[in-house]
C-alpha cells in the first residue's frame, strides 16, 4: 500500500511538472531583435499592422486616450481590462524593449514574466513574424504617451488566480510563428497569415470549451459570444457564413466596405470592419478573401421545414405578418427581397434562420447598423424597434421573417426575446 501511495505521489509530481513546463514554455524563434535601425517605412508598416490587428479597438476606452487601455473585455469569467500601449514610462510601454514586446505577442508573457490572460489574443498573435512585431512596436513607441494606470482583472475565483493560467496554456496554447503551407500559393498563405494571426478571426468564430479554450479541429466553426450577446457564424458551413460559393470580389467587398450583394455586416463584425479591415490594402483584403473562400465546408444539413402548424402558431405568424407589413415591408419589400446591397434581402438570408436566433432578435430590438467605411460612407441603417414593440410582438415579427419566403427557421418565443432585451452591453 505504501509503495502504491509513493507511486501515485510520484505520478502526481511528474504531472504537475509537465503542466508547469508546458504552461511556461516559450518558443525562442526570433527571440533577439534585429540590430538594423527601424526606418521610416517601418513605422508606416507598423501603423498598418496595428490596424490589421485592430489593437485600438480593445486598447482604447470610451472617451479615453488612443491605445491607453482601460477598456473592459468581458468574458464568461469576468472582465479583463486592456493595458496601456502608449510609450508612457510609468504606465505604458516606455521602458519596454522590442524583445519584451515580442515576448508578449509571441509567448503570452509580460515584461516581468507574468502569464497574460488570453483575453489578449496571443494564441493568434504568436503567429506574427518577428519583423512585423518589431514594426508594430516601433509605431507604438512613436505615438503620444498617455499616463494611465492599468487596471487589474475583475475575475471570479478561481479564474483570478494567475498561476492557474499555466494549466490553461498547457491545454490550449502552443507558441509558433506562422509557417507557410507549401501546397498553397503566396496569396493564400498571406491570407492565412492575416486571418490566423493579426486578424485573430477564430477568437470569435470558434467554439470554446468550458475553460475558454479553442481547438484546432473546430477552428472557425461558429460560436455564441455570451459576453456580447451575439452569434459569430461558422465560416465552415454553407448554411451560416461559409463563402466557398462566393466570388472573391464579393468577399472582398464585405470585408472592406461592410456590405456585399449577399450579406451586410453588423454587430461586432461591423466594428471590426470599421476599425480595422477598411484600412487594409486591396492586395491583403483579396488574400484574406481567397483564404476564406478556400476553407473546407461542412456538409449541408438536410433541408427542413419549420413547424408552423396549430392555431397558436398561426396566430403568432398572423400577428408577425401584420407587424412586418407595418414596420418592415417599406424597406425590405413585401416579398422580403430587400434592395441589396444597402438593404439586405430577408428571403434566403442565412443570418435570419441561424440557430441560435440571437442575431435576428437583436437586429429587431436594437437596430442593424453596417459600418461607415471609405467605400460606403453613408450606409443604410435599421432603427431599433425594441423601444416600442413588446417581447410578444418582436417574437412574432422575427418568427414571421424566419418562416416566410422559403425561410425555414424555427419560431422564437417572447421569453427568448426578453433574455436578449435584458442584456446590458457597453
Amino acid at each position: 500500500m505504501k509503495r502504491i501511495l509513493i507511486l501515485l505521489a510520484a505520478i502526481l509530481v511528474i504531472g504537475v511538472g509537465v503542466l508547469f513546463y508546458l504552461g511556461h514554455r516559450e518558443d525562442d524563434t526570433g527571440s533577439t531583435a534585429s540590430s538594423a535601425p527601424i526606418q521610416g517605412d517601418a513605422f508606416a508598416r507598423g501603423a498598418y499592422l496595428v490596424r490589421a490587428g485592430n489593437c485600438m479597438g480593445c486598447h482604447t476606452a470610451r472617451g479615453g486616450g488612443s491605445y491607453a487601455g482601460g477598456r473592459a473585455v468581458q468574458t464568461p469569467f469576468g472582465a479583463v481590462y486592456s493595458t496601456n500601449l502608449t510609450p508612457d514610462a510609468q504606465t505604458g510601454l516606455g521602458n519596454w524593449t522590442p524583445d519584451d514586446f515580442w515576448r508578449a505577442l509571441h509567448n503570452g508573457k509580460s515584461r516581468d514574466g507574468r502569464l497574460l490572460y488570453p483575453a489578449f489574443p496571443y494564441p493568434n498573435y504568436t503567429r506574427v513574424s518577428r519583423e512585423d512585431a518589431d514594426a508594430m512596436f516601433a509605431f507604438l513607441r512613436s505615438i503620444e504617451p498617455v499616463k494611465q494606470e492599468n487596471r487589474q482583472p475583475d475575475l471570479r475565483f478561481p479564474y483570478n488566480q494567475r498561476p492557474l493560467l499555466a494549466v490553461w496554456r498547457a491545454l490550449y496554447f502552443q507558441p509558433g510563428v506562422y509557417q507557410p503551407d507549401t501546397a498553397q500559393n503566396a496569396e493564400w498563405n498571406r491570407g492565412a497569415y492575416l486571418v490566423q494571426g493579426l486578424g485573430h478571426c477564430n477568437a470569435c468564430h470558434s467554439p470554446r470549451s468550458a475553460l475558454g479554450g479553442t481547438r484546432q479541429k473546430t477552428d472557425l466553426a461558429g460560436a455564441l459570444l455570451p459576453a456580447q450577446d451575439w452569434y459569430a457564424p461558422s465560416l465552415l458551413s454553407p448554411a451560416e457564413a461559409g463563402m466557398a460559393d462566393w466570388p472573391v470580389q464579393e468577399i472582398a467587398s464585405l470585408l472592406h466596405s461592410g456590405i456585399a450583394p449577399r450579406a451586410v455586416t453588423s454587430g461586432p463584425m461591423a466594428d471590426v470592419v470599421r476599425g480595422s479591415l477598411q484600412y487594409l490594402d486591396d492586395k491583403d483584403i483579396r488574400a484574406m478573401s481567397v483564404y476564406l473562400k478556400a476553407l473546407p465546408q461542412a456538409a449541408s444539413a438536410p433541408s427542413r421545414k419549420a413547424d408552423t402548424g396549430g392555431p397558436e402558431n398561426a396566430a403568432i405568424l398572423a400577428n408577425g405578418a401584420a407587424l412586418y407589413e407595418k414596420h418592415c415591408a417599406e424597406c425590405h419589400g413585401a416579398n422580403g427581397a430587400g434592395k441589396p446591397p444597402g438593404i439586405p434581402a430577408l428571403a434566403g438570408n442565412r443570418s435570419v434562420v441561424q440557430e441560435p436566433a440571437v442575431n435576428a432578435i437583436r437586429a429587431v430590438l436594437h437596430g442593424g447598423y453596417p459600418p461607415s467605411t471609405k467605400d460606403n460612407p453613408q450606409p443604410f441603417g435599421m432603427p431599433p424597434f425594441g423601444n416600442f414593440l413588446s417581447d410578444i410582438e418582436v417574437a412574432a415579427a422575427v418568427s414571421y421573417i424566419r418562416t416566410s419566403w422559403g425561410n425555414s427557421g424555427d419560431l422564437v418565443s417572447a421569453p427568448e426575446v426578453a433574455r436578449h432585451r435584458a442584456v446590458n452591453l457597453d
